[in-house]
């Protein structure tokens, strides 16, 4: 493959897709007024700054609430979101006078981290959401470093994902002598792991639902720390990232995790790097010059115009003094970690400054584009991707960009590359899903590799505690027919959301019957591909505390004992929209341990012959039953 006109290609697609964010963004704020986009929670109106706080790296954190205080209307702000900050001028569209991101989103206050550490604040702020170029900015400079005359330890790595020198590996560990750490490892696991630490350069560890993919990943990173190697493991999501830090910190090893405290689970809170930094040693000395800039900040929201001059030049001395102080302590924190832990985009941070890794991980590498994996591998002596390529791709607003390879990952072009079967392991022994659960999947995207643990082969939802036999209860794999019943799709929303009323009917009974046979609600999750009809699932069932309701797209990863699919589909034309995607539907079957319902329209769906197929199977290994109420 030729590598310049890869990044060419690949910078066009990002830009591509830079367009269509913008143009998304656009279509949301068009023609609404500022009531109307406050009220779909993407701006917030009548702000007032409460307090100006130092904040890591010297960043100026403004700290903004109601004018009329009291808690913030309802909103979709979240901790990372670019947002722009203007003067408050009813019926004008204000061009915002200030960006920055969110640092923390509290019940009546939203502290903002101010890219102008001099910017001054209007009295009276109006903050939406603004579209980020910062992303793809990361993206670009990964692309374009692949081409640097002199790209150091990455050089090879970089050689073989292009096809210019073939993977290697060493005999040591051999399989006989290879000693996991954990001894839970089945055989496969066992064998993606040691081929993991004989690759010299690069391995892939593919691993299907339920299998174990992240056991093998802590494995692979445990055993690198003990043979003395600095590691950085990534994943595309912050959830994913957690995870991993999670297991990392229970098997003993020292991490750090950057990244946004408010955007990490609260049990890796205290790993991240800000509170380490807050915990540090030295913090004395930081907390004094912190107090100083405190009091000029508060100084300078009072002061009048002759003053400010003065105020703002002692607040950038005491500003550098802390960049300097705080950078000793990233880089002692750096240093002593055994692994530092970011999102694949979260790898490019400045703090990590030019630092090269003996090894990095990407977990759930086939979830991120090829250009966002490029960000820590850039930083790698060596690499092991983790991930299946036969769930969910990476996520791409841009269709033309999509059709045209953004949407492939660096892990999938890999496994159908010339060199895939050598350098990819599979995991084949699955611990979540009964074996009816599991049957599709496993022959339509794992060629009946898949072995279903003893201990769920056969468990049922009647095995749990305090649940009642039943004829769902003793079912594993349900299919609900609603052809011929009258359920047909709507037209769709604004945004092409569909939603089916019928079906939600049939959600509601079949819920109900296994929450009176004694199933919690904390066990079941809904699952649908359209947004629309998760609405109209939670106006149902928003009632039932714990029920999990939600698209496709946000399940991955997860699982649950029973799991109800709404596929919404119906009508006379035979069109199932983006059901053709068929890693999409692999991610909705897979997610169930004990009980899977699907509910869907078998006219409309046997209209696509992948759709056909899976109804053949369900109604083949599973229950058939029609929608018509008993």
């Amino acid at each position: 493959m030729d590598l310049a006109a890869f990044v060419a290609h690949h910078v066009q697609l990002l830009q591509q897709e830079r367009l269509a964010e913008v143009k998304e963004t656009q279509r949301l704020f068009a023609h609404r007024s500022d009531a109307e986009l406050e009220a779909r929670g993407v701006m917030l109106r009548k702000l007032v700054v409460h307090d100006m706080e130092p904040g890591l790296g010297g960043r100026v954190h403004a700290v903004l609430q109601s004018n009329r205080a009291g808690p913030l209307p309802a909103h979709r702000f979240g901790p990372g979101d670019v947002v722009g900050l203007s003067a408050q001028a009813d019926g004008a569209k204000a061009t915002p006078m200030v960006t920055g991101i969110i640092a923390r989103v509290q019940r009546e206050q939203i502290t903002v981290a101010l890219d102008d550490e001099d910017a001054e604040l209007p009295s009276m702020i109006r903050l939406s959401r603004l579209s980020s170029d910062v992303t793809q900015k990361r993206h670009v400079q990964a692309l374009q470093g692949l081409r640097r005359e002199k790209l150091g330890a990455p050089q090879r790595l970089v050689d073989v994902c292009f096809g210019v020198r073939d993977p290697e590996s060493s005999l040591c560990p051999t399989d006989e002598e290879f000693v996991p750490l954990d001894q839970t490892l089945d055989r496969s696991q066992r064998a993606a792991v040691c081929a993991a630490l004989r690759a010299t350069n690069l391995a892939l560890i593919h691993g299907p639902p339920g299998t174990g993919k992240t056991t093998a990943v802590v494995e692979v990173i445990r055993q690198s720390v003990a043979l003395g190697m600095h590691v950085l493991a990534c994943a595309p999501s912050n959830v994913a990232v957690d995870n991993l830090a999670e297991r990392l910190v229970a098997s003993g090893l020292r991490i750090v995790r950057l990244g946004q405290p408010m955007r990490v689970l609260p049990a890796v809170v205290e790993h991240t790097l800000a509170a380490q930094v807050a915990n540090a040693p030295e913090q004395k000395l930081l907390r004094d010059v912190r107090r100083e800039l405190q009091v000029l900040n508060q100084r300078l929201l009072r002061a009048d115009r002759s003053e400010r001059a003065e105020l703002r030049a002692g607040l950038r001395r005491l500003r550098n003094e802390q960049r300097d102080l705080e950078s000793a302590i990233v880089q002692g924190l750096l240093d002593t970690a055994d692994v530092v832990l970011a999102t694949t985009t979260g790898a490019g941070d400045y703090t990590l400054g030019n630092r090269v890794f003996e090894v990095v991980i990407v977990d759930e590498a086939a979830q991120a584009i090829e250009a966002a994996t490029w960000i820590p591998l850039l930083r790698a002596h060596k690499a092991v991707l983790a991930g299946d390529h036969c769930q969910l791709p990476p996520f791409v607003q841009s269709e033309e960009a999509a059709l045209c390879g953004l949407a492939t990952s660096l892990f999938e072009r890999l496994v159908h590359g010339p060199h895939g079967p050598t350098m990819s392991r599979m995991l084949t022994m699955q611990y979540r899903m009964h074996e009816r659960i599991q049957s599709y999947s496993s022959a339509t995207f794992y060629n009946n590799a898949l072995t279903p643990a003893d201990s769920v082969r056969g468990h049922l939802l009647a095995m749990l505690p305090l649940v009642t036999t039943s004829a769902d209860t003793t079912a594993p794999l349900v299919f609900i027919d609603t052809a011929g019943c009258g359920h047909e799709e709507s037209a769709g929303g604004e945004d092409g959301s569909k939603h089916n009323e019928g079906e939600v009917q049939v959600v509601v009974r079949h819920v109900t019957s296994l929450l009176e046979a004694g199933v919690l609600a904390t066990a079941i999750a809904l699952v649908t591909p359209y947004n629309a009809q998760v609405q109209a699932l939670r106006n149902a069932l928003g009632d039932h505390e714990g029920l999990e309701i939600g698209t496709i797209d946000g399940v991955q990863g997860r699982e649950k004992e029973a799991v109800i699919i709404s596929l919404v589909r119906s009508n006379e034309q035979g069109q199932v929209g983006f059901l053709s995607e068929l890693r999409r539907l692999n991610v909705a079957l897979t997610r169930a341990r004990r009980h899977l319902c699907v509910i869907g329209d078998s006219a409309t769906l046997s209209c696509h012959p992948d759709l056909a197929r899976l109804v053949e199977h369900l109604q083949l290994h599973g229950e058939h039953r029609s929608a018509w109420p008993e």
